[in-house]
């Protein structure tokens, strides 16, 4: 048992360095790496951002992904926290590119994290010839060094060239867009099944502009690790939520989970089961200027498709067969 506390503890302390790894390059280890300047080590600062400027389109042209960093031991730790898993239902064969769909968002998305930026749950073994890309903001890639270690991970930029670069350049590749963004961050609670899907038909365009498969996910689980506070849309909380979304893109979110010690809070995620189940890819026809009749047949299908994955897997993941999926 005290053995088995100390794994758990130290899954713990591996889970908190991944969002403290971020605020510790944002703010010790730049400030440190620009206050060189002022040094006798001026250059390297120097040269770093004379590479940064000519660098800069990189995050728009597939990223610069590390695939030592991928296989971290880190990140098993964080798989076995929960733990999270991979499910594959149907192949993806490598002649392809798809774009997949990435729901719910949850949180903090750890889900699509660790199965699509590691090699924790073995993509490349599950999915052989495919590499795999998440997309998210845009303003991430703007920040130095942050974002080395973001490409690194095989994160890319959710913007349209980024998308329509790998869309667009050799086979096998896979781009994850979390659709409903970070509106549903805010549907992030547990016992919900709630998708902000049904205006959102942009990925549906882009796929048929360039021939790509769409692919189907859900992540069960992803939604049931924290608790969140809501608030009502006239309170003033939401609407300095609504203010920092507009400034920083995404919201002040205001959750609590487990604490280190047994039965209390904190800011650690609840261990529970996360799995994210990869659905059957949908072909597409590739039209360069497709029609919004086409664009809203095929995302009629792709909800379809999504709807007919959360019924099949839904009892196996903790769901009553009475849950719905809704779209909003």
């Amino acid at each position: 048992m005290p053995c088995c506390k100390q794994q758990n503890h130290f899954q713990s302390l591996m889970l908190l360095q991944w969002p403290l790894s971020y605020l510790a390059i944002f703010w010790i280890l730049q400030p440190l790496f620009i206050s060189l300047l002022f040094t006798r080590l001026w250059p390297l600062p120097a040269l770093y951002f004379v590479w940064l400027f000519l660098d800069w389109k990189t995050p728009d042209q597939g990223g610069r992904r590390s695939a030592w960093v991928r296989s971290w031991n880190v990140w098993t730790y964080i798989r076995d926290y929960f733990p999270i898993t991979i499910l594959k239902t149907q192949d993806l064969p490598p002649e392809n590119n798809y774009l997949m769909g990435v729901h719910p968002h949850g949180l903090l998305t750890f889900g699509a994290f660790c199965n699509f930026c590691t090699e924790a749950t073995g993509f490349s073994k599950t999915f052989p010839g495919i590499t795999p890309h998440l997309a998210t903001l845009s303003w991430f890639f703007k920040i130095p060094i942050i974002r080395e270690y973001l490409m690194a991970k095989g994160l890319c930029s959710v913007s349209q060239p980024s998308i329509d670069y790998l869309l667009s350049h050799g086979t096998g590749n896979l781009v994850g867009v979390v659709v409903g963004g970070v509106g549903e961050a805010l549907q992030s609670v547990p016992n919900t099944t709630t998708l902000i899907l049904q205006k959102r038909k942009g990925f549906v365009r882009t796929a048929l502009q360039h021939g790509a498969h769409l692919v189907p996910t859900f992540t069960f689980g992803e939604t049931e690790v924290y608790d969140q506070v809501l608030f009502h849309k006239d309170s003033k909380m939401y609407k300095f939520q609504s203010f920092f979304r507009r400034v920083f893109g995404f919201y002040f979110c205001v959750f609590y989970g487990q604490g280190f010690s047994q039965h209390t809070t904190g800011l650690l995620p609840y261990s529970r089961p996360i799995v994210t189940v990869v659905g059957e890819p949908l072909s597409l026809p590739k039209a360069e200027k497709p029609s919004q009749e086409l664009v809203d047949k095929y995302h009629a299908l792709y909800m379809d498709a999504l709807h007919k994955l959360f019924d099949e897997h839904k009892t196996q993941h903790g769901f009553p067969e009475t849950q719905k999926l809704l779209f909003l």
